[in-house]
């Protein structure tokens, strides 16, 4: 049995389960035979995310105070399987809750299961709901395989919701198919921000319809609310069908607390919003996509850490960075200096991605980026009158000023290290792109040149194209943007980036795609002697 076979036949996102015996899992309290209503339910399914050599995670959601437990095996029948116990899903967490399923073997497909334990009745289980992951090869490993994955950004945004008429949010189902190792979500993985309606009147006059529920009807502004719009992504088949088949690395945005929240947010003049504190909103939004994240927690020294590192064997070591946590507040971006001001992530974090791109001893090194580097995303006016900026351009194409100067930092650093096939992938401003950094034709030119890559929405508005800045010589080789901003997810500017590296030639082909999965440009990257 394969694991399409596997997958189709017995998770539990898509019909009847093929259920082990239920005492197995409770030597000291045999299971009863009981109604399924009345057992615990995992509506949401199962997802795993932050795969590693040796682990990945394992995520569940309860609709009751649950104990999780997990069946692993390298066997699609999981014969013999090694059993973990996993955590308490109690009302803190939502009844969410995640496993770091360790001492896996390296390279192997893991077959997993996972079965919730009622604590209310100990002898009540769940119906067993079965996952699927890939492992990357240790890092010194001489079996190398191909290594593919995909990525893309924008889930559920402009009010544009689950609408089962068009098939839901196909995209995700389009992923699946190419049989990916695993999956980049490069951010906002939801829109609080934006109210999702019954229905959106087009301008060819048809109607997009949504499935709505409480807490998508408005923005957020609890912590139930933010975490309703995570259940809310879960409703869709197509995402619950990949989670349970493909790892993830998800990152965040803006719209998982607010568009455009920074230390400059102010909402005193949004009517929507009766919670118009932006710190209890990021604490809210935080929690939230803590819970519903499958990705592995740092030390109680930052536990809501987002920035991390995950190797994916000898051809491809993926550094995620978060471009919204340490921020300074949205500006005029003109600092002269690298200050507080200035940071978009961080002096912390960029030297921590410099050491570790340092320390890389894989082919190709990843920087999982939230936002492109040189698109103008304006954010309105400051008290002066002068333009305000989203991201790290800033409307100057001389020298570098504001964020600028740490990119340019950061991308000197690159040069000076002798560190080679360095690509950013990124997501965020809703069209597909991909752009050449060329110091020749740049302001800033002590770096060495690289590829950029934009892919997104999944299932959101499509706007775009942006201006570009000329600080660091960006050239546009290819984009693909919708003739009227915000199109409908139904005008076809969905898209979604795909990467694949050779194990024999090591050299890495992006290609970006648009939902029925056509290739729409595509670039070979031949590797680069350290």
């Amino acid at each position: 049995m394969d694991r399409r076979t596997f997958l189709n036949a017995t998770t539990a996102l898509t019909g009847a389960t093929v259920v082990a015996p239920l005492s197995s899992f409770a030597q000291s309290a045999p299971a009863t035979i009981t109604r399924d209503n009345m057992r615990p339910q995992m509506a949401q399914g199962v997802q795993s995310g932050d795969p590693r050599a040796d682990a990945a995670m394992v995520w569940t959601r309860s609709d009751r105070p649950a104990r999780m437990w997990v069946d692993w095996s390298t066997t699609a029948s999981l014969a013999n399987p090694t059993r973990v116990r996993g955590p308490y899903l109690m009302e803190g967490s939502d009844f969410t809750g995640r496993l770091d399923l360790a001492g896996l073997p390296a390279g192997q497909e893991i077959f997993y299961r996972v079965v919730l334990q009622d604590l209310h009745n100990e002898r009540v289980l769940s119906e067993p709901v079965r996952g699927h992951l890939r492992l990357p090869a240790a890092a010194g490993s001489k079996a190398v395989r191909d290594v593919r994955f995909t990525w893309s950004g924008d889930t559920a945004g402009q009010g544009f919701g689950i609408n089962e008429a068009w098939g839901g949010m196909s995209i995700y189902e389009q992923m699946r198919k190419v049989n990916p190792d695993f999956f980049l979500h490069s951010g906002d993985t939801i829109y609080a921000d934006g109210p999702i309606s019954a229905q959106v009147k087009l301008p060819d006059g048809t109607l997009w319809n949504n499935i709505v529920t409480e807490e998508v009807s408005k923005v957020a502004e609890t912590l139930n609310d933010y975490r309703g719009r995570h259940r809310y992504n879960l409703l869709d088949a197509n995402i619950r069908r990949m989670a349970a088949d493909v790892p993830q690395i998800w990152q965040w945005d803006d719209h998982e607390v607010t568009n455009n929240w920074s230390d400059a947010k102010d909402l005193r003049g949004d009517a929507r919003y009766t919670q118009k504190n932006i710190p209890l909103l990021t604490a809210y939004g935080a929690q939230a996509f803590h819970e519903y994240a499958p990705l592995r927690r740092t030390a109680d020294v930052e536990s809501q850490r987002v920035y991390r590192y995950l190797p994916q064997g000898p051809l491809l070591d993926m550094f995620v960075v978060d471009m919204r946590s340490y921020r300074g507040p949205n500006s005029a971006n003109l600092q002269t200096a690298e200050t507080a001001d200035s940071a978009f992530m961080g002096r912390p974090q960029v030297d921590w991605l410099l050491d570790g791109l340092k320390q890389s001893k894989a082919v190709w090194k990843v920087i999982a980026a939230d936002m492109p580097i040189s698109l103008h995303v304006p954010d309105g006016k400051d008290a002066e009158g002068r333009d305000k900026w989203e991201a790290i351009a800033n409307g100057d194409d001389g020298q570098p000023l504001g964020r600028e100067i740490e990119i340019a930092r950061l991308l000197r650093e690159i040069k000076r290290a002798g560190i080679q096939n360095v690509v950013w992938l990124t997501a965020d401003v809703h069209y597909t792109a991909a752009h050449y950094f060329d110091p020749n034709k740049a302001q800033f030119s002590d770096f060495a040149p690289f590829w950029e890559f934009v892919s997104g929405p999944l299932n959101a508005g499509s706007f775009g194209p942006c201006k570009v800045d000329g600080t660091f010589g960006m050239q546009v080789a290819y984009q693909k943007a919708p003739p009227e901003q915000n199109t409908a997810p139904s005008g076809g500017f969905q898209f979604f980036g795909q990467v694949d590296i050779d194990a024999k030639t090591r050299a890495m082909t992006v290609t970006l795609k648009d939902l029925t999965g056509a290739s729409l440009y595509a670039k070979v990257l031949e590797p680069q002697p350290a």
